[in-house]
């Protein structure tokens, strides 16, 4: 049976392609909102990161009607660090909806998630956005797009893809570039005529795969998924069984059910065959976990996420300013919040050490954790964090593999040499180079994971702000050699106590300070750069000795550098294998791992 008055769908892009912004527009457009309503921008972003940051991290499920039909649309986010989101909810859709900025064409994530749409034969329907940019080419874009397909051996079916052309912030889609801007019925003409609907038999066994995982204080956790047979009743017997863990099979009871209705969850009694639901009322339910009836368990396969590239150790902070600050302190602390993030999290992996004070967590990439990183800290939670390292793999004649990212690069032409030259230095390789209109290049370099430890922030003052950088996992490689991370030291506190104007004045010459006057600051604290490559110690509590004699230049007032604010990026991105960031709801503070002087010299004549 087909499902005629319901398609499901996902919307794929890279990062900033106006994903968020058409979903908004849809939501609009099939009147979920008041006319006077006041609504905010990218109503699907719905935490505090997300807003401020202007990404997409979680994916999110909505619902729209148009002519009696239902469209459920989730929107995933563009990230790479992300793609564990959008891997798992392609499952849940019939089709997707590939989103292209008509000046900057496909781009990296483009390619990995039509690459996952079109192993699972999705067919695409492809949206070209933001056709009103003045430098739009649409034309163009198209042609660049037939050729993505085409290299990643798209079916004929696949390649007879629809085109639509849209400006989701200006509310309007059209099918011909000619057609007169109006509203977005031409794309929900196209997603009804071009997506099937979904088939299954409403009369057979149920079986719902578990795509994604909500987390509520008061229900706990909440399993979203389509249903792909069968009828789902409340209060009905189930088994839940797993594709990937044969031995798992366990009986459970559908304690609540949801449908999607706008941005809201609609509690329904049953649900059949087609429907994107959520089901609360099950303890202990994961991802990709089967929910069906016991007289037929059946799993439905379901691909493995992709394994975390990168790890750092988050701790319990020891420094002589700990626990001043921060509510949650403890171990017991930080690993309950830690494993409670498994619980929504498929691609973030945490172990135990051999310190019961220490977490090894590992994630897709520096944005991955540094977003996790930043949850905590608002929830008022006070730890250190290690700097970020790479996971090696060994193969089967014990070499040794380290994962490889594709760096894609848009600079003006003539910072294109100062950026080639920074990356080969970091073991990167020059793939590709070629020109792009309004005096841009595009640069195609091969690089090691660990070669971009640390760079964005170098990158974009290198390119005065108007490069732009993305990176796409491809796959582990042999180990390119050692690379040293910075090529700059640290200005480190001498003493513990409140730092001096005078004392920040003489150690000013020294290099960057981050500290300014009247900040505590302790032993072994980072408080600044150097700009050569060994650490120096200042003392920043140093006052002035008085005399009973007065010159006449005694009393001139000491002129001090503004101080340089650091962000949660910056920080991670300039610590050094031997340090650790301290990470509190009020401050980040840089600090060595060893705080003895004496001590610190011994580990580093050892090594």
């Amino acid at each position: 049976m087909k499902r005629e008055d319901v398609r499901n769908i996902a919307i794929i892009a890279h990062v900033d392609h106006g994903k968020t912004t058409l979903v908004d527009e849809l939501l609009k457009s099939s009147g979920v909102f008041r006319a006077n309503q006041e609504v905010v921008e990218r109503v699907m972003d719905s935490n505090d990161l997300e807003r401020e940051r202007g990404i997409t991290i979680l994916s999110k499920n909505t619902a729209v009607f148009y002519k009696d039909t239902k469209i459920n649309i989730i929107d995933t986010p563009g990230h790479a660090d992300f793609g564990g989101e959008v891997e798992r909810v392609l499952k849940m859709v019939n089709g997707v909806i590939l989103v292209v900025d008509a000046y900057e064409g496909p781009m990296p994530q483009t390619k990995f998630v039509l690459k996952k749409a079109l192993e699972l034969d999705l067919p695409a329907i492809v949206c070209i956005n933001k056709i009103d940019r003045p430098e739009a080419r649409p034309q163009e874009v198209i042609d660049e797009v037939l050729e993505l397909f085409m290299d990643l051996d798209a079916s004929d079916e696949q390649l007879d893809c629809p085109f639509v052309f849209a400006s989701a912030r200006s509310g309007f889609a059209k099918k011909e570039l000619t057609d007169p801007e109006e509203d977005m019925r031409p794309l929900f003409e196209t997603i009804l005529n071009y997506i099937p609907a979904p088939e299954g038999d409403p009369d057979t066994d149920a079986r719902l795969l578990v795509s994604t995982i909500d987390y509520n204080e008061y229900v706990g956790r909440i399993g979203i998924g389509k249903i792909d047979d069968g009828t789902i009743r409340v209060n009905q017997e189930c088994v839940i069984v797993n594709h990937h863990d044969p031995d798992k099979r366990r009986k459970v009871k559908i304690g609540k059910l949801y449908q999607f209705d706008g941005l809201n969850r609609v509690d329904v009694t049953e649900a059949t065959v087609g429907d994107i639901v959520a089901v609360s009322g099950i303890a202990d339910l994961h991802i990709g976990d089967t929910i069906c009836s016991p007289e037929n368990p059946n799993a439905i396969p379901f691909q493995k996420i992709s394994e975390p590239t990168i790890a750092m150790n988050f701790m319990v902070n020891d420094s002589p300013l700990a626990g001043k600050e921060g509510k949650y302190v403890t171990s017991r602390h930080i690993r309950e919040r830690l494993f409670k993030e498994l619980n929504t999290d498929v691609s973030l992996r945490v172990e135990e050490t051999e310190s019961p004070d220490c977490f090894k967590v590992s994630g897709r990439g520096e944005l991955h954790l540094s977003v996790l990183i930043e949850n905590m800290r608002r929830e008022g939670y006070e730890f250190a964090v290690s700097k970020a390292e790479v996971l090696y793999k060994y193969n089967e004649r014990n070499q040794k593999l380290e994962p490889m990212e594709l760096a894609y690069i848009d600079v003006p032409e003539e910072f294109t040499g100062s950026v080639i030259q920074k990356l080969t230095s970091r073991k990167g390789e020059l793939q590709g180079m070629s020109p792009m209109s309004g005096g841009y290049t595009r640069l195609e370099i091969a690089i090691p994971s660990r070669g971009l430890i640390g760079y964005r922030g170098e990158f974009m003052t290198d390119t005065k702000g108007n490069g732009i950088l993305n990176t796409i996992f491809d796959d582990y490689g042999p180990y390119k050699g050692d690379l040293n991370y910075r090529k700059t030291g640290s200005l480190i506190a001498y003493e513990s106590g409140e730092t001096i104007t005078y004392g920040l004045f003489n150690a000013q010459e020294r290099g960057i300070l981050f500290v300014g006057p009247g900040e505590k600051v302790y032993a072994g604290m980072v408080i600044g750069q150097n700009p050569k490559a060994e650490d120096i110690e200042v003392n920043v509590c140093k006052t002035k000795k008085l005399t009973n004699t007065r010159s006449s230049s005694a009393d001139e007032a000491l002129k001090l550098t503004p101080k340089k604010e650091m962000s949660l990026e910056q920080c991670l991105e300039f610590i050094d294998t031997d340090e650790l960031l301290e990470v509190t709801p009020e401050s980040l503070r840089i600090r060595k791992k060893i705080l003895d002087p004496t001590m610190r010299k011994r580990a580093a004549f050892k090594k």
